[in-house]
């Protein structure tokens, strides 16, 4: 049996193909799935930054929620809601060289639609401060890989569980 989430999500995603762009809502996750469907240019997204030495930060190191090393080179590591802005997600931030690829989540981002910018330190993070960007989704990451990193620690944390919850209740993934 079909879930009536997934039938509109296709009936949206029709929708959206056939106009050329898909909506930029970002604090709704069934929008936020359609809207991973499309690559293109995203308005006035409030980014901050961080870095690995926060308080905040400290238990993890250097280390983004994959596993893997904070990047800061030409490719850099950024901290999004995973379901708004799946793991594995590419952007360009307008005027900036840089690229950055999500492979971070931190519990003060959940449900603001705001990406945090790795920073290797407090003073580089302090310098950036808070800035609405135009971004640029170069890839869409992957919610189903993003559930498979999150489920084993759901029980953890409190924003674990709602990004979990939103991803699923979406209907971007199937159960």
């Amino acid at each position: 049996m079909l879930n009536i989430r997934l039938l509109i999500l296709a009936a949206l995603c029709c929708t959206f193909a056939s106009c050329g762009r898909a909506p930029i809502k970002q604090n709704n996750s069934l929008t936020s799935a359609v809207t991973a469907t499309k690559s293109g240019v995203i308005r006035g997204v409030k980014t901050t930054a961080y870095t690995h030495s926060e308080r905040d930060h400290l238990a993890y190191g250097a280390k983004a929620a994959t596993g893997a090393k904070l990047k800061y080179g030409e490719v850099r590591s950024a901290a999004a809601d995973w379901s708004v802005y799946p793991v594995g997600t590419v952007f360009k931030i307008e005027g900036d060289p840089h690229t950055y690829e999500v492979d971070d989540y931190g519990s003060a981002l959940v449900g603001t639609g705001t990406i945090d910018i790795y920073k290797p330190s407090k003073a580089e993070m302090r310098s950036y401060g808070a800035r609405h960007v135009n971004i640029n989704v170069v890839k869409w990451g992957s919610f189903l890989e993003s559930l498979a990193i999150m489920k084993p620690r759901e029980g953890k944390k409190p924003h674990i569980h709602q990004m979990i919850y939103k991803i699923e209740r979406s209907g971007a993934v199937s159960s």
